[in-house]
């Protein structure tokens, strides 16, 4: 899965909501609380009616038993019941009122109740029996599927309190209960007819307390459910909220990190509203930020990132964003209405940073993308669909790359030549240990002159790289990158072994041999063990080792001097001579000369720019400098030599070699070994050698290489 998927998973965990799942849980546990509440109530009051029914049903069914068994005259028998007081009538199977005495007002709904109890012993135990309601009380019960009659849940609380203000209203009429009628129906005369009594259910105003007490106390723990609810979802919404701060909040400035970034700034790259303008996606840094904690603290370098932090957002505009990405670096997104405004902002932008605290001046560079709009099949502006913020923002950080040597702010435009360069890289990258495997290098070497005598002393050996893919390459198109990424030893490692191969095949060929320089990069150098890996590579190609000169760059003495020195020692030891190239291109070169045991010295051809005739300063420091080299017992190269006026020149100081362009290129080992016997002649006597292009000198510390 890629990173960029795995990221998205993360961000939508985090943004989703989850307090659905909460309210649907605390709705069911509601519902379920409120259910039981009701079915028990509901159960238990229905306990308490049919409790209380026991004595009417009683009633019922003596005046039902009076007629079954009673074979008098009907006018005597209907005259007993009448004395009864209580509502009744009888129907045959065919629906036909045989009797009725008082109101027949019997409802639709019948069903089975459970009679428990009584106070007579006729009928007395639990007994079930038919009831139909009476039309006051429809609704009131229900049948189930077994067809017992239950109190409808759904209407217990309109129920009670139309109990409440039916005993209202009758304790003003100094009544003190309330009456709710049914109607008893019993088989009599062998089932061909039914006796139908009017039964009451008496309520007390205790009993109607109860119930409404029964209601309120399932009001309050409903309410109590719901409040519960209530905080849970407001807490979890809180609790949401917090830890998405946090996940999208940058340690350092307090404000938005590049999580934020991405989730945002895809969005706002693809809203539709934007879909014809030119986005601009900006990497900023703060310049020698590291050099001010140095100077300062780590605390008040967090301070300053804070502030510029601040100072960004606050000169965003609607839909703009910004957000501290890593260590010194800052990613935007701004909406330019065209290139000139947004340059304009930038550099207002700039002027504000550079000016962020009074006692300091700051330096930024900035890297912008240009997002361009979208078309599609048929021409027309789309809405932005292929877009990565992860690859906008590295076009960005490369533009900004290349502002790298520049001590100054400054802003730089992505363009397609980055693209063609990137890729470039990566071909390097990915191709170079195939090419090492298959000696695509080639060993180069430049012959060192006595400027008096004109014979060979010396060579430097050089790399080129001709690759069956993509041509012959100079080293500085690759030597530089390698360097960037760490490779260079084992470039250095390829090119001792070749040198100390031809040698020895030179040797035994009977030609007379020269020691060739080798340079070995200042990363290689540091190695602990590097004098003997020299010495295993050198001799298992057999040989000598005073054939071999290992070259340093003037930079590497700013490294771990004690161990530079430790390895020189061991070099030299071991019979290889050692030397320093780019003399007099840093600043601590004579305090390196000082401490360096070494053998050569090699003057940078910046010595030599121009006219020394005509440069009585540039005269002296090349003089007093080949003095000190002399003094010190140590051989003189000058490189970078292409007139005869500094080769006259560098022969009178007492030079002891020449390099460059006036006596030879570089060239391939074949042409190099016909030079061994040969006097140096001057490729033009008059004026410097113009180089071609493929031996340009390579951009990088490791020159010499090229």
């Amino acid at each position: 899965m890629s990173k960029k998927n795995t990221q998205r998973k993360v961000i939508k965990k985090v943004r989703k909501v989850h307090i659905w799942p909460t309210l649907v849980l605390c709705l069911v546990i509601a519902v379920v609380v409120d259910g039981f509440f009701a079915f028990l109530l509901s159960a238990f009051t229905t306990y308490v009616v049919n409790s209380k029914m026991a004595d009417e049903y009683e009633a019922v069914e003596y005046m039902a038993k009076i007629y079954d068994k009673n074979s008098s005259a009907e006018d005597d028998i209907f005259a007993l019941l009448d004395e009864e007081g209580r509502t009744y009538f009888i129907k045959d199977n065919h629906g036909k009122i045989i009797y009725q005495f008082g109101k027949n007002t019997i409802g639709t709904t019948s069903g089975k109740i459970e009679i428990i109890g009584g106070q007579k012993s006729i009928g007395s135990g639990e007994r079930t029996a038919i009831v139909y309601l009476d039309n006051t009380t429809e609704g009131l019960f229900v049948p189930n599927e077994d067809g017992e009659l239950f109190i409808n849940p759904g209407s217990i609380y309109n129920f009670a309190q139309n109990i409440q203000d039916n005993v209202s209203q009758q304790i003003d009429t100094k009544k003190a209960s309330v009456d709710l009628p049914v109607w008893i129906a019993i088989n009599v005369k062998g089932g061909t007819q039914t006796f139908y009594g009017k039964a009451v259910y008496n309520f007390s105003p205790s009993d109607v307390f109860f119930m409404a007490s029964m209601v309120i106390a399932a009001v309050v723990l409903l309410g109590c459910v719901i409040i519960i609810i209530v905080i849970n979802l407001i807490t979890t919404f809180v609790r949401h909220k917090k830890m998405t701060k946090i996940f999208f909040m940058d340690p350092i400035t307090k404000g938005h990190n590049w999580m934020w970034f991405t989730y945002h700034g895809e969005n706002i790259l693809k809203k539709r509203k934007y879909a014809s303008k030119e986005l601009a996606v900006l990497d900023l840094v703060f310049v020698k930020y590291r050099n001010y904690c140095v100077c300062h603290s780590v605390a008040e370098g967090e301070e300053m990132l804070y502030k510029v932090d601040k100072l960004l957002k606050e000169n965003l505009k609607k839909d703009e964003i910004a957000c501290h990405y890593a260590s010194a670096n800052f990613s935007l997104i701004l909406i330019p209405e065209s290139k000139e405004e947004l340059e304009g902002r930038i550099n207002d932008l700039l002027k504000k940073l550079e000016s962020i605290e009074s006692d300091h001046k700051f330096t930024f560079h900035v890297g912008v993308y240009l997002v361009q709009p979208e078309k599609g099949e048929n021409g027309k502006i789309r809405k932005r669909k292929d877009i990565d913020i992860e690859r906008e923002y590295n076009n960005a950080c490369t533009a900004r790359t290349t502002l790298d040597d520049c001590d100054d702010s400054g802003v730089a435009f992505f363009d397609e030549d980055l693209v063609e360069e990137q890729k470039w890289i990566d071909i390097v990258l990915d191709k170079y240990e195939d090419a090492i495997k298959n000696e695509e290098f080639l060993v180069y070497y430049q012959p060192k002159y006595d400027p008096k005598t004109r014979k060979l002393k010396g060579a430097e050996a050089l790399i080129r790289w001709d690759s069956p893919e993509f041509g012959f390459k100079s080293p500085g198109e690759f030597i530089p990158i390698l360097e960037r990424n760490g490779l260079i030893p084992k470039i250095d490692k390829y090119m001792i072994r070749h040198v100390a191969r031809d040698q020895k095949a030179w040797l035994d060929a009977g030609l007379d041999c020269v020691p060739a320089s080798v340079n070995v990069s200042r990363a290689h150098f540091m190695e602990k063990d590097l004098a003997n890996q020299i010495k295993n590579m050198v001799d298992a190609e057999g040989c000598p080792h005073e054939y071999l000169e290992i070259e340093l760059t003037e930079s590497a003495f700013f490294d771990d001097k004690k161990a530079m020195i430790d390895t020189i020692y061991q070099l030299k030891d071991m019979g290889f001579k050692v030397s320093m190239d780019d003399f007099g291109s840093g600043y601590s070169s004579l305090n390196s000369l000082k401490d360096m045991p070494l053998d050569v010295l090699k003057l940078d051809a910046e010595f030599f720019s121009g006219d020394l005739n005509k440069n009585s300063r540039g005269e002296i420091v090349v003089s007093e400098a080949l003095k000190i080299a002399k003094n010190l017992e140590m051989l003189t190269v000058a490189e970078g030599v292409e007139a005869k006026a500094q080769v006259d020149f560098l022969a009178k100081n007492g030079c002891d070699m020449i390099q460059g362009f006036y006596f030879a290129k570089p060239m391939p080992k074949e042409e190099y070994a016909t030079k061994m016997d040969d006097l140096a002649t001057p490729e033009d006597e008059s004026i410097a050698v113009v180089p071609d292009e493929e031996d340009e000198a390579p951009a990088g510390e490791n020159d010499t290489i090229g």
